[in-house]
């Protein structure tokens, strides 16, 4: 769309007219002062924003100003921002943990205690409106050149039957060689598994009982007490626990095979926390079997959440052991086994099984786990889907269900190579999983390569994209200052109001209960395009507010008095004036999501029908679970124009 400026203006931006054309042709700072008046100018004009949108920053009081690396929606409306040590190795040594809870309606903010380091858990929705947050930091990592101490992970045996033995933060290893090594965290082992045998002699007759240990493991990461080569070890020995005696002293030791200077990455937590939105604080539940830091928690069809992938306590990706968390016990289990990258994309669809779209975010090889497919978590079986172009470029990539959520269409956008690669692709894919034989097939393209896109879907069945960079966490200032709407039906971008603040690594975006899109957060490498100056983290808020809002005003379909629950035929019905006009009705799931992660989202098409009273809608709600997850909902309904009303909050058992 095309904007002339009126004559006043011209006036204003130009003054003398030869003044500034002379600093023009002198001076490129003033042509682009001058672009950037005249960009302001139209993007202020009502046409602009009825075609394009508009965005604003958000107000944040300084002491509530967080790195944001975690965003949920909860179902009272507030956004819970949390940091935890927020990237900090200064916070994370202080134990400076934070959480900030947002009221976007009053524009209020709230410090939460916060009992742990989350940052880079994992996060997803329970079906009683609460967040259940698990794993996060307990170390920080040591890049290559900056470890001074030898260190790794020693395993520690227990032989006693008879008795766990808990080992404090700070307990001493020693090698046949003397050298010393100590604990980073607290390690509890289990009790040594005992078994009883009866054997036979020939005769018939029966032999004494026989008893058979075997011995329990559990890990730890230690470092040597003093540096120097002398702490260096790459083979397998038998470490002594100083200060342990007699049989405790004969039953636990260490093993370790490879203790060294190299790298070392960021290691997990086993704890686990609900969040209850109606108290506003954390609430401890039973620890993760397994440390997990860059987990993905996902809810599925019985309310239980599977936890997966993950580093763990020493820093490795957690081989494949999964795990599950039922909120009626809250306790967990162990899930099916299988391998993924950190922070993998795992979607609940039709019928019971995962999709894993492929992207993920950060830690693994680059030739494991990274394949697409169907995972039957009830029989663990995997079926590897095809036809994704760039499949070397997944990482960081964004993935979601298209709207609705009862076709079964999934799309994957964007994403860059493995590690610090500088690879982005502009590739879009989409998968029908309707069809007998699903495959990916591109989309359209992006307006270029980007990284950290986030994607978020709006009630008007359409999907936001915002933010991302080409390179590797912003680097070389490569962080895109556009945005777009993808269009599922015409299967097409069309452009929409640029963000002012640019967003990659670290940084969200959701759905807000009026139908606006909050961003948050982004980590930059670096904060000029040479790379010479070390990034700041982004701490602004900035909102976008959609076309639809700006062509109604004030005039949108509301919905009146309702139930917050379904009756038992998964129907709810709301009085409204707007009954006449009101065309779809949209149940949306609230978004949990970090590191361009959010398995969460999800649209689902509902049944409508008007009273006859013409005062009132019924909605009726699907009753598979594989299809709408328990758990509180936003509900939508939209005109025929595609103008939202505020959402109404409704509980899905």
């Amino acid at each position: 769309m095309a904007y002339r400026p009126s004559k006043k203006f011209k006036k204003t931006l130009l003054g003398s007219g030869a003044v500034v054309v002379l600093a023009a042709l002198n001076a490129p700072a003033a042509v682009s002062f001058a672009e950037e008046k005249y960009h302001a100018y139209k993007i202020a004009q009502p046409g602009y924003k009825k075609a394009y949108g508009s965005w604003a920053q958000v107000d944040v009081p300084g002491e509530y100003r967080v790195n944001a690396i975690h965003a949920a929606l909860l179902h009272t409306g507030k956004v819970l921002l949390i940091a935890g040590s927020g990237n900090s190795q200064k916070n994370f040594d202080a134990g400076t943990f934070e959480t900030v809870l947002w009221d976007p309606a009053t524009n209020t903010f709230k410090k939460i205690p916060t009992p742990e380091d989350f940052f880079c858990s994992g996060h997803t929705q329970l079906p009683d409106g609460r967040l259940l947050v698990a794993g996060g930091t307990a170390r920080y990592e040591v890049l290559d050149g900056e470890v001074r101490r030898a260190g790794g992970g020693m395993r520690v045996k227990n032989e006693s039957p008879d008795k766990a033995v808990t080992l404090k933060k700070g307990t001493v290893f020693r090698s046949p060689s003397g050298v010393e090594y100590v604990s980073t965290t607290d390690v509890t082992v289990p009790k040594a598994k005992r078994d009883f045998e009866i054997s036979y002699f020939e005769s018939g007759q029966m032999k004494p009982w026989r008893t058979k240990v075997t011995a329990a493991e559990a890990r730890v990461f230690v470092e040597a007490r003093k540096e120097g080569p002398q702490a260096l070890t790459t083979e397998a020995a038998q470490y002594e626990i100083v200060g342990l005696k007699g049989e405790d002293a004969d039953n636990v030791y260490g093993i370790a095979q490879k203790l060294t200077t190299e790298k070392q990455d960021f290691q997990g937590i086993k704890a686990a926390y609900e969040f209850d939105p109606r108290a506003e604080k954390y609430i401890p539940v039973a620890p993760m079997k397994d440390a997990r830091w860059y987990p993905t928690l996902v809810t599925l069809q019985d309310g239980k959440v599977l936890a997966v992938s993950g580093l763990n306590d020493v820093g490795d990706v957690v081989p494949g052991d999964n795990e599950i968390y039922d909120p009626v016990t809250k306790k967990w289990s162990k899930g099916p086994f299988r391998y993924f990258p950190t922070y993998p994309s795992l979607f609940l669809t039709k019928g019971g099984k995962l999709l894993y779209t492929g992207s993920n975010a950060g830690y693994g090889p680059a030739d494991k786990g990274r394949e697409p497919g169907l995972w039957d978590i009830g029989r663990n079986a995997f079926t590897r889907l095809p036809g994704l172009t760039d499949p070397d470029q997944l990482e960081t990539s964004a993935s979601l269900i298209l709207p609705p959520a009862q076709e079964q269409k999934v799309m994957v956008l964007g994403g860059g190579g493995v590690g610090e690669s500088p690879k982005s692709t502009a590739r879009t894919s989409i998968i029908d999983l309707s069809k007998d034989s699903p495959a990916f097939r591109d989309g359209p393209a992006l307006p270029q390569g980007t990284r950290y896109l986030s994607s978020v879907l709006l009630p008007d069945d359409t999907v936001f994209t915002t933010g991302g960079s080409k390179d590797y966490r912003g680097r070389s200032g490569s962080d895109i200052l556009k945005a777009q709407f993808y269009d599922p039906k015409a299967n097409a971008f069309r452009e929409a109001a640029e963000p002012t603040v640019g967003r990659n690594y670290h940084s969200e975006a959701l759905l807000l209960p009026d139908g606006r899109v909050a961003t948050f957060g982004s980590d930059p490498l670096f904060d000029d395009k040479d790379n010479t100056k070390l990034g700041t983290f982004e701490q602004r808020i900035e909102v976008f507010t959609p076309p639809y809002l700006h062509k109604a005003g004030a005039d949108r379909p509301v919905l009146g008095e309702g139930p917050r629950e379904l009756d038992r035929n998964g129907r709810a019905t709301f009085r409204t004036r707007d009954a006449g006009r009101i065309a779809k009705a949209r149940l949306m799931r609230p978004s949990a999501v970090t590191h361009t992660t959010d398995v969460e989202q999800r649209s689902v098409e509902l049944g409508l029908t008007k009273g006859r009273d013409g005062v009132s809608v019924t909605v009726d709600v699907p009753d598979d679970r594989t299809l709408v997850p328990p758990g509180w909902y936003m509900l939508f309904v939209t005109d025929r124009d595609g103008t939202p009303s505020e959402a109404k909050w409704l509980q899905v058992g």
